[in-house]
Formats: structure tokens, sequence, C-alpha cells
């Protein structure tokens, strides 16, 4: 179990927090307006009525103990901006800061944040890929470069097997596994002949999501 911070329950906060209580981290949910606490306080470990700008505040909850934080108070640059230095001057190991732009992202990350988030255009691509990318089944976002995605073997695929593809060299992908009739295996034996109905489930760049659909 990892320990958590958000802070911020707008809609993108509120819904970070609850996700990350379901899958059973420990959650303190911080926030100024009361209401907002109130209505989320059953769906995590804790929940905060407190004004994160002030480092005393996050100082006095101990959120320095915290693994990771998440800033989702994305519309308001200054704060988003003044919780994140506060959040880096406590050693919280790990800060994600939700942006509105890309001017708001480059000034975070000169703050010190790790990892700076544009939700809506993520949600985008996210949806535009599995709208334009035949035989993407599935989507996994690992970082801003590299995903994991189950795909529809290609044509030329079909009837070989993954040792004779040679994707790795070829295309820089790793099978990570393999899927037919709702059996996943993993690892993959590298010898299995794919036909039509094997899902590869693999793992590489956009870039290559892109080459393979170009293909």
């Amino acid at each position: 179990m990892e320990s958590y911070v958000v802070i911020g329950l707008g809609r993108f906060g509120t819904e970070i927090a609850s996700r990350l209580y379901e899958y059973g981290e420990e959650v303190m949910a911080i926030d100024l307006d009361d209401r907002l606490v109130d209505r989320i306080a059953d769906r995590v470990t804790r929940s905060v009525a407190a004004d994160a700008r002030d480092r005393d505040v996050l100082a006095n909850l101990g959120v320095g103990n915290f693994d990771r934080a998440v800033v989702a108070v994305g519309s308001d640059l200054g704060a988003s901006s003044l919780i994140t230095m506060n959040l880096k001057s406590l050693n919280v190991p790990y800060v994600i800061c939700k942006a509105q732009d890309d001017t708001h992202r480059a000034i975070l990350e000169k703050l010190g944040a790790d990892r700076v988030i544009i939700p809506e255009r993520e949600a985008a691509d996210k949806l535009a890929l599995g709208l334009t990318h035949t035989g993407v089944m599935e989507y996994i976002e690992l970082s801003e470069e590299f995903g994991i995605v189950e795909l529809e073997p290609r044509s030329w695929w079909v009837g070989k097997t993954i040792r004779s593809l040679e994707l790795r060299s070829q295309y820089g992908i790793n099978v990570i596994a393999l899927r037919k009739n709702g059996t996943l295996s993993i690892p993959p034996d590298i010898d299995t002949v794919l036909d039509r109905d094997t899902i590869l489930v693999i793992l590489g760049s956009y870039a290559m999501i892109d080459q393979l659909k170009r293909k």
C-alpha cells in the first residue's frame, strides 16, 4: 500500500482520490471548500478542509510522510505553483500536477513537479488512439512516450511465430502476453503460431503504434 495526498477536489481530484482509495491505497484529500471535503469523506481515508498554500498547514497534516502527492488545482496557476513548492520543500518523493496548458506545465516542471499532466489532452489522445488505430483493443499509458496495447495481429503476422517475426528488432516492441478465447498467457510462448483470434499484448512507443498502423 502507498500513501497519497490529493489536493483540490474538483471533478478530477475527486475522481483520482476516490479511485486510489478503491484500489486499496491510503488517501488524504484536501480542499478549501468544506462541502467538497464532506462529499468525499466516506470515499477516502481522511478528508481535510485546509489551505494547502500554507506550508505550515501541510507540515502539521504530516504531508511530508506521504509517498505521493497529486496537485489537482489546475485552474489556478498561482495556487498550484505554491502548493507544488510546498510539497517539494516538505520532501514529498513524487509530486504529480494537473495543468491547463503547456505554459502551465513548463512552470510546474521548473518548480520541481515530477510529472505534469493535462487531463483533457491525455483523454483526447487516448480516445483518438482508440478510434483511429485499427486493431487496438486496449491502451494503458506508462509515460508520455510508452504504453501497453492489446493489438490484433497484422495480416502478415498470421501463420507465423513471435520468434520468426522478430518484432523486437523490427519494430522495437516487446510482446509481454498473448490473449485468446479469454485466456491470457504470461509470458507468451514465442513459438506460438499466431492466428487471427490471437491478441498480442505489447509494450512499445506511441511512434511504433503509428508505424504499425500505416503498414
